[in-house]
């Protein structure tokens, strides 16, 4: 057996060989446009795990043929940024030619220590590529964002994930001597959570695991055998994401017990408490809404306070904060009302804007009509049913629907006294 994990061994080294975001690097897009003219911008890679940012940074090295170096902000510092810059600017013509500096997990880095990249990265010495599984707007300073172009990496297909294990089955001398036969894929898939490096070494601990003479993969197969040897293999992925995962579970379920027991695995195995505030700022308005409004205030106070006081007592606030949204009623009806909107957006595109509800700053918008027959609203409260905010063609359309709380009870009743019934209120 290879020692070199099968994940490795299957890295893509082109862009004709690389996986998924066809969105960014297919015939004719942006980042596909750039490397071709040669002329690359310092960018950030912003997407779940295992969709291909290393992979990409990699290979955008190897096609323009220039210097990589590589730091992960998990245990690099400014003083191994700056041996890199000197290093670059050491090598000079002869050897520098814009190096490619591509920093894993750059939202892990400090302030200072992204401050030490805006010299080098505003001169052109290094080309910066910075991964992040994190919304870069809330954790890279705005000066280096400014810098840098952003892209969004989309979680893999299961289309793109199949053929990837089929691609492996096929090219790698290992499993081929294997002549593995996939019966089944959808377990692998599920544990992968469309992470491609967890798929393949859930792949091949399976393969591993079938006894001699066996060489048939099939769902039960796979969850009898994978998940234990999988959160082994893959602890840093599996602490990350599932155990997050189970805390948000357990607080939407309402029980703050799991929920602290979830938190505290994440605490002790060192995870970030602004990663955990944000998680809980998102699950206050998804999960909780309008059924505790108050929710969302506790948890954008936890995030403001976590990110000024660190650890250890951030431990103390953050559980404040879970214990409330657990013990909270529930309430995802303004993401599901959000989600509907969206959906009819996409599918009848652009309405025009009523007249009675356009802009009208010129007198030429008045003479034709914009804004009239509004009825302002404050003076005209028993008249609200009356006037419609909708296009032409959604009259009626319901996207908010309050759920069975009493906080989203008493927003129904004011919607039906408002609205005399329209909409269903």
């Amino acid at each position: 057996m290879n020692t070199i994990p099968l994940a490795e061994r299957m890295r893509p080294t082109s862009l004709n060989d690389y996986f998924g975001q066809q969105h960014i690097v297919g015939e004719g897009k942006p980042l596909r446009k750039a490397i071709e003219s040669g002329s690359l911008p310092s960018m950030l890679f912003w997407g779940p795990p295992g969709v291909g940012k290393t992979t990409l940074a990699q290979i955008i090295s190897e096609t323009l043929d220039r210097p990589f170096y590589t730091l992960s902000a998990i245990n690099s510092g400014v003083k191994d940024i700056r041996e890199v810059i000197n290093k670059v600017q050491n090598q000079g013509m002869f050897g520098g030619r814009n190096a490619v500096l591509f920093i894993d997990e750059i939202h892990r880095f400090s302030k200072s220590q992204q401050d030490s990249l805006l010299n080098a990265v505003e001169k052109g010495v290094i080309t910066l590529i910075g991964a992040t599984t994190e919304n870069p707007s809330f954790e890279v300073i705005s000066a280096l964002l400014s810098r840098c172009q952003t892209y969004i990496l989309k979680p893999h297909s299961k289309e793109d994930l199949e053929a990837l294990l089929y691609r492996a089955l096929e090219q790698d001398s290992f499993l081929k001597s294997k002549q593995i036969v996939l019966k089944e894929t959808d377990a692998l898939l599920r544990i992968s959570g469309g992470d491609a490096r967890k798929l393949l070494n859930s792949l091949e601990i399976a393969v591993l695991a079938l006894p001699a003479h066996q060489n048939e993969i099939t769902n039960d197969f796979v969850l009898e055998n994978v998940q234990q040897s999988l959160s082994n293999y893959d602890k840093a992925g599996e602490q990350h994401y599932d155990i997050a995962s189970a805390m948000i579970k357990s607080i939407r379920g309402s029980d703050p017990n799991g929920a602290l027991y979830w938190m505290a695995r994440m605490i002790e195995g060192g995870e970030e408490p602004k990663f955990i505030a944000r998680r809980l700022l998102i699950l206050a308005s998804e999960d909780i809404g309008n059924a505790n409004p108050t929710a969302l205030v506790i948890a954008n106070t936890c995030f403001d306070a976590v990110s000024k006081i660190g650890w250890p007592e951030s431990r103390i606030i953050l559980s404040q904060c879970v214990t409330y949204l657990a013990s909270s009623p529930k309430s995802n009806a303004s993401y599901i009302a959000i989600n509907k909107a969206q959906e009819v957006v996409r599918q009848t595109g652009d309405l025009p804007v009523p007249i009675h509800l356009r802009n009208a700053p010129t007198k030429l918008m008045k003479d034709i009509g914009y804004g009239a027959d509004y009825q302002y609203s404050h003076d005209n409260q028993d008249k609200l049913h009356e006037q419609e905010f909708l296009p032409k063609g959604l009259e009626n359309s319901v996207f908010y629907q309050p759920k069975l709380n009493r906080r989203e009870q008493d927003l129904k009743k004011y919607l039906h006294f408002v609205w005399k019934g329209k909409y269903g209120y």
